[in-house]
């Protein structure tokens, strides 16, 4: 019984002395007593280094409420500071001299200074790793949006080529035509194939007059475009404007803005005409820009969703 007393006042008489120390370098009370309840007593730089770890809680400066523990010990928080006193005056300890104070408060600012420039370090070190993501992710960003692009200009080339070669195969299909028709003239009027066909006789009727037999002209049709011109107007005043074939999708107007859009699109946004007025929804992505009646060219405008 009378070891654990012992133990029991040493341990008081150690709070005490990190109490002390950390109220003399100038924390309040009850920020004192919290780093020594916290740190189990560990010493006074285990204290101090709480206390700069949590200076910026927002109940640093709350009381402590002692414990159930601390109630059955039979200690009064009221008399916690006479309690102090009593064995501070027992344990024969002369008070801390002017150069002692000042030497504690060096001590207690060089540990603030050197806890200060590690936390500035690791926020640098931390600032610098997000930096480091932030451009790893954009340049991910940018290698997607490359090959999109290259995608978008490699299936253009393809299509151009498809073009090409079946507007070649037409024009031999009408020299062709041509072929077998001089050939056929050639037989029919025992000429050579090789030479112009000479027209038939002009008639005695007067060329004012019109053959009754002659078929009547037929209205002109409406002329087929392949291709349409396309003016985007961005948020920013500014515009974008591309070619697309008629039977491509809307979706491949609002792919193109998205890649070329200077920054990027900050947000979703619509495509929708001016005159006459109508805002196309997901799905008219689906439909091609002939059916949309965006050919030839139109204007389409960016809003904000």
């Amino acid at each position: 019984m009378r070891i654990t007393s012992e133990k029991n006042k040493r341990r008081e008489m150690s709070d005490c002395s990190t109490l002390e120390s950390l109220i003399e370098m100038g924390f309040s009370p009850s920020r004192a007593e919290k780093a020594v309840a916290a740190t189990g007593n560990q010493g006074i730089e285990s204290a101090m280094d709480w206390l700069m770890e949590h200076e910026d809680d927002p109940d640093i400066d709350e009381l402590v409420v002692p414990d159930a523990k601390d109630d059955a010990s039979g200690q009064d928080p009221q008399t916690m500071g006479s309690g102090l006193e009593e064995i501070d005056a027992n344990s024969g300890r002369a008070p801390l001299t002017e150069e002692e104070k000042l030497r504690q408060t060096k001590r207690m600012m060089e540990l603030i200074a050197q806890k200060q420039q590690e936390r500035e370090e690791r926020e640098k070190r931390e600032r610098i790793d997000q930096e480091k993501q932030r451009r790893k992710q954009g340049q991910e960003l940018s290698v997607v949006r490359q090959k999109l692009q290259e995608q978008e200009m490699q299936k253009a080339a393809e299509e151009r080529r498809r073009e090409k070669q079946e507007e070649r195969l037409a024009r031999e299909r009408v020299r062709e035509k041509i072929a077998r028709d001089k050939a056929e003239r050639a037989r029919r009027y025992g000429g050579d194939p090789s030479d112009p066909i000479s027209p038939p006789a002009e008639s005695s009727f007067p060329a004012s007059i019109p053959s009754l037999s002659s078929p009547v002209q037929e209205p002109p049709t409406k002329k087929e475009y392949d291709q349409c011109r396309i003016q985007v107007r961005l948020l920013d005043g500014t515009a974008l404007s591309q070619t697309f074939r008629a039977r491509e999708q809307l979706a491949a107007v609002r792919l193109y803005v998205e890649l070329n859009w200077p920054g990027g699109p900050e947000e979703p946004f619509n495509l929708l005409t001016s005159f006459p007025r109508r805002v196309f929804t997901e799905e008219d992505m689906e439909k091609p820009l002939q059916e949309l009646g965006l050919v030839p060219s139109a204007v389409l405008i960016v809003a904000k969703k």
